[in-house]
């Protein structure tokens, strides 16, 4: 099973219910859009790790703010109702170093694929970005991959899986994050992100 599978099976049920509810619209709309934009957003982390400084840097941010964290604490934290750290479940500053200056095109290109508003296709990416945070964090430690290298070879597999599955995620990754193929997306976005932009402290 991929990760995006695997992240998306735990998402069923009381969480997808959750998310719906904040979201404003139905659990079958809900669900379509997580299984969105979950891949895109995989692809992307899978993207800016392709780099050893990325691979570097984005460690760095698991291991300081997402490590040993639930996926449902971070999710109750992110809708305003858990006690994860602000750096943790801060959507907004993670959104922006996963997707870079692309995240207004993927908010975008999101919306237009699942037929909600680019508000709502916001809202969703930034409360997933904690979450996916969270779990590829669990991932690795539980899997003793916790090496840069370790995490560049499983998000570069991810990301590969992703492309392959097609669907409307890997088809928003390669439009949106793919565009210049050059492999430099977010790197420099990530490494602020590793030096703890987000309260992570000074390194």
């Amino acid at each position: 099973m991929s990760l995006t599978d695997d992240l998306l099976s735990q998402l069923q049920g009381a969480p997808l219910q959750q998310l719906s509810a904040q979201l404003g619209i139905d659990s079958q709309q809900a669900s379509g859009a997580i299984s969105a934009a979950l891949p895109l957003l995989m692809g992307a982390l899978g993207n800016n790790a392709a780099k050893p400084q990325g691979a570097e840097a984005l460690l760095g941010a698991l291991q300081s703010n997402h490590s040993g964290l639930d996926i449902s604490s971070v999710l109750g934290a992110v809708l305003g109702g858990g006690t994860a750290s602000p750096q943790a479940t801060n959507g907004a500053g993670i959104l922006g170093h996963i997707l870079g200056s692309n995240e207004a095109r993927a908010e975008a290109g999101l919306a237009q694929a699942t037929g909600l508003s680019q508000g709502k296709t916001s809202e969703l990416l930034k409360i997933l970005a904690p979450i996916v945070m969270a779990f590829i964090a669990q991932r690795i430690s539980s899997g003793g991959q916790a090496s840069a290298g370790g995490l560049s070879q499983i998000l570069g597999e991810e990301k590969q899986q992703v492309q392959q599955a097609g669907g409307i995620g890997g088809g928003l990754l390669g439009r949106i994050i793919d565009q210049d193929g050059d492999g430099q997306f977010g790197v420099s976005d990530l490494i602020k992100l590793g030096s703890g932009l987000l309260g992570s402290g000074k390194r």
